[in-house]
């Protein structure tokens, strides 16, 4: 679950909130109702679903989502599977009163182990996970090549792989360049395993 929450607050922290939940979800629908790990991923949910309507001025969405994130949250410790609850829990109560009161840009970012994290501070598991999300996300992307590269990664731990999944997170304009780089690179890969697979192919017909 770790490499989850990691990547989830790290794409909640850069403002994507819409695509924040999409890190968690997953592990969240797999885990058992109403234990504390299943309301901690399930308050997150909502408190980045809560932040998404309040960018959009979805003021009655924002605070119904907002109360019942506060549920979900209520009875966990400050901090739960590294991440802190006193900040969200305040600004989740802001938006639960008056959501037209609350500046988007005043939500505080989700701290992990104390830190504010970033994309840039992804270790390999959690940013291939933000990777995929967020290939999902951006339009300007190609989602299918994502998951093709983190698929390989998957099987061997590709170091290249990594390097440029990273740079694609971090790259910002020029995550084009990235791609069309990790692109060629994939092709180069395969072709070469096609050609060592052909040296075992029967050559006697």
């Amino acid at each position: 679950m770790r490499a989850h929450v990691r990547a989830g607050v790290a794409i909640f922290n850069t403002g994507e909130w819409h695509a924040a939940h999409d890190a968690w979800e997953d592990k969240w629908l797999a885990l058992e109702a109403d234990t504390p790990d299943e309301r901690f991923l399930h308050g997150l949910i909502q408190y980045t679903a809560a932040c998404y309507h309040l960018r959009t001025e979805n003021w009655a969405g924002s605070s119904g989502l907002a109360e019942s994130a506060l549920d979900y949250l209520d009875g966990l410790d400050d901090e739960h599977r590294g991440v802190a609850l006193v900040e969200p829990r305040g600004m989740l109560s802001r938006m639960a009163g008056n959501p037209s009161t609350v500046d988007p840009d005043a939500v505080p970012p989700l701290r992990y182990d104390g830190t504010a994290i970033g994309l840039a501070d992804l270790e390999p598991p959690a940013c291939m996970i933000a990777g995929e999300v967020l290939a999902e996300e951006w339009a300007d992307v190609d989602p299918e090549l994502l998951t093709d590269a983190i698929n390989r990664w998957e099987k061997r731990r590709d170091p290249r792989i990594e390097s440029y999944v990273t740079a694609f997170l971090t790259a910002g304009d020029d995550r084009g360049i990235v791609i069309d780089r990790l692109r060629r690179y994939l092709e180069r890969e395969a072709a070469r395993a096609d050609d060592v697979a052909r040296l075992f192919d029967d050559q006697s017909s």
